[in-house]
């Protein structure tokens, strides 16, 4: 006979033991349901959800769910590649139950990243999660590189009471103004005391430009636990402003025009405890390494943007001066290139130096993100991609001779050019492996046809709240 003591493969030896014990803490203090949470190919969180008491038999055969996720669009339609989009089979969500995280601002609730295994046990070749564990894997063992990353989160607040799903910010006053901070003070305070009590340590949390807009920074974890804690924070977010009467959008325009939402990617590579960004010989610190990480990202930076910026709605907020960073070029602590070089406080570089990656927001599925920017660094440090030139001040600024001898040019303009980037990049495809990058190519697709016809304003509202 079949127990929980023999469970099938795709959990991990002892999970079914510490699922029980954890199950018993969980209830006790008073937690009913988990959430277990995975994000599909257009960025959208989806989720299933289990009584507490069935945590033990979650963790020994996993719980069922359609693949055809992989290939739903923002706003539920499906399309289809040649082995997803299909309504036939079946996989099972595994929680981590090392990223188990009682709910601080849903009570009664617990919250769980999965990995999505096959019903013969086998990692689902469109579980984005097990790519970016594999990228990370691969690393290690290939290059000897560990990696550090966070994901910056921005949101605009708006009021809950507004009518057909309009946004009118939540509060007023100038951008990284007072007045906004003491405007939503219980709100942000009890996102603290959420964050806290789930273990996540925050940086700052700080109104941001755009109307209703906010940003929240936190610590550099390891790449998965970096984008599983970018998920866990928009779940908290959004939970904490409901609970205030308030919505928050996570998209990258809630309007036609102004600043958007990004979702920059901050990231450093390591080797034996040392951070490559700092301590070398090379410019502002960086080792050869470094340089050529940082290189073969903004080599492979316009194919990236089908992972990166996957939304119509991405391209309304990838426009010039506006800090989005929308040319192939990098600099020290220069807001307006893609690739940004950071060096951290004098006395703590060592520990602070990274890159951080603008043209990213939150449309993107943060595994797909990270996993990706990653193997395009790892490209360039293979070949000892050279670093350009670096550009001060504002790229637009720069004359068409000086910009093409600086490998200086505009990213991505449409979603369209994203794509046709993508298939040219056989590096960022290959990474991605057939069944993903197929996927990728397929829902991109799917949401340039779902909003054809539409101007700017229009195509903001189509994504307001999907995100």
């Amino acid at each position: 006979m079949t127990t929980l003591a023999d469970p099938v493969p795709g959990g991990r030896p002892g999970d079914v033991e510490r699922a029980s014990a954890l199950s018993g803490e969980l209830s006790a203090r008073g937690v009913h349901g988990i959430v277990l949470s995975y994000v599909d190919t257009a960025g959208i969180g989806r989720v299933k959800t289990i009584p507490t008491a069935r945590l033990p038999a979650a963790a020994a055969w996993g719980v069922g769910m359609s693949p055809v996720f992989d290939t739903f669009l923002a706003n539920d339609s499906i399309v289809s590649t040649d082995v997803l989009g299909s309504p036939d089979g079946d996989l099972r969500l595994y929680p981590d139950l090392d990223h188990l995280t009682a709910l601080s601002a849903q009570p009664g609730w617990a919250w769980a990243p999965v990995d999505r295994i096959t019903q013969d046990g086998e990692p689902h070749p469109a579980c984005a999660r097990t790519f970016l564990r594999r990228v990370v894997e691969q690393a290690a063992r290939q290059h000897g590189v560990t990696f550090r990353a966070a994901v910056e989160i921005e949101w605009a607040v708006g009021l809950g009471s507004a009518p057909g799903g309009e946004f009118v910010p939540a509060v007023s006053g100038p951008a990284y103004g007072a007045t906004r901070q003491v405007e939503l003070s219980d709100c942000t305070a009890e996102l603290l005391a959420a964050c806290a009590a789930q273990g996540v340590d925050v940086d700052q949390v700080h109104p941001e430009y755009a109307a209703g807009q906010f940003e929240i920074s936190v610590g550099a974890l390891d790449p998965v636990a970096a984008a599983d804690r970018s998920v866990l924070l928009r779940q908290t977010i959004r939970a904490v402003a409901q609970r205030h009467g308030l919505k928050v959008s996570f998209s990258p325009a809630v309007s036609g025009e102004g600043v958007g939402n990004g979702g920059h990617l901050h990231l450093s590579a390591w080797r034996d405890g040392v951070n490559l960004h700092s301590g070398g010989t090379h410019r502002h610190g960086m080792t050869a390494d470094a340089e050529s990480f940082a290189a073969g990202i903004l080599t492979h930076l316009p194919g990236l943007m089908a992972v990166t910026a996957p939304s119509p709605a991405s391209y309304l907020r990838l426009r010039p001066a506006q800090w989005a960073g929308v040319f192939t070029a990098w600099g020290l602590e220069t807001r307006e290139t893609a690739v940004r070089v950071i060096t951290g406080t004098a006395g703590l570089r060592d520990q602070a130096a990274n890159l951080e990656v603008k043209p990213v927001d939150l449309a993107a599925n943060p595994y797909l993100a990270l996993g990706s920017v990653i193997s395009a660094g790892l490209d360039g440090l293979a070949t000892a991609t050279p670093l350009p030139e670096e550009t001060t001040g504002d790229p637009a600024r720069l004359g068409a001779e000086e910009a093409a001898a600086r490998g200086v040019r505009r990213l991505p303009v449409s979603l369209e050019e994203a794509v046709t980037e993508f298939r040219r990049d056989e590096q960022v495809r290959a990474a991605l492996g057939p069944v993903l990058a197929d996927a990728v190519i397929a829902v991109r697709l799917g949401e340039i046809d779902a909003v054809a016809g539409l101007d700017d304003a229009r195509v903001a509202a189509a994504y307001r709240w999907a995100y």
